[in-house]
This record gives structure tokens, C-alpha cells and sequence, in this order.
């Protein structure tokens, strides 16, 4: 007497892809045309859902790029206000500096009149 191998992997795709058939031929028994509706509906929804993830990735991008233009233009505007602040400042201590100069000129020219008062 011989016997036959079987192998299990192939015996259990098959009485998958049986169960699967025939949980197919119930679906269509139960649902008929109302599961061709669905899947049609479904494929309607997902094709809206894909061109609203285009539309939200494309608004996204439009965002980022003008956030990137507006900071770049917020740091042009914050150095030129640093550079005219550093001007400023400039000018601002040269005068201090002449004041000072001026001072000490007027104390000299104080000392020198009170020489010519005493004499």
C-alpha cells in the first residue's frame, strides 16, 4: 500500500481561497447590487479624500513658502533697525565725546579768565 503525501500549505490555500468563494457568493446573496453601490460610493469617497489631501498638501506648501518669505523679510527688517540703532548710538556717543571736549574747553577758558581777574 502506498501512500500519498499531501502537503498541509497547499491544502490550507485551498480551503482558504473555497472559504473565501464562498463567503464571497454570501456576500452577493445578502448584499447583491447594494455591495456594487457601496464599493462604487466607497471609490467615490476615496477619490474625494485623495484630491482633499492634494488641495491640504498644496495649501501647506503655499503656507510654509510664504511663512520662509515673511521671516526672510522680518530679518532684513530687524538688521537694517539693529544697523540704524548702531548708527545712532554712534552719533549719539560723538556727541558725548564733543560735549566733553567742550567741557574741558570751557574749564580751560574758565581758568584762564580767573588768572586774568586775579592780576
Amino acid at each position: 500500500m502506498s501512500k500519498v503525501k499531501t502537503n498541509p500549505e497547499n491544502e490550507n490555500t485551498a480551503i482558504a481561497a473555497d472559504a473565501s468563494t464562498k463567503i464571497d457568493a454570501i456576500k452577493q446573496l445578502i448584499f447583491g447590487e447594494n455591495m456594487q453601490a457601496y464599493d462604487s460610493e466607497f471609490e467615490s469617497v476615496k477619490k474625494d479624500l485623495l484630491n482633499k489631501k492634494k488641495e491640504l498638501e498644496s495649501l501647506i506648501d503655499e503656507v510654509r513658502s510664504e511663512l520662509i518669505q515673511s521671516i526672510d523679510n522680518l530679518s532684513t527688517d530687524v538688521n537694517i533697525r539693529i544697523t540704524e540703532l548702531e548708527d545712532s548710538i554712534g552719533t549719539k556717543i560723538d556727541k558725548l565725546d564733543h560735549k566733553k571736549a567742550d567741557r574741558k574747553l570751557l574749564g580751560e577758558l574758565f581758568t584762564k579768565l580767573g588768572e586774568k581777574i586775579s592780576q
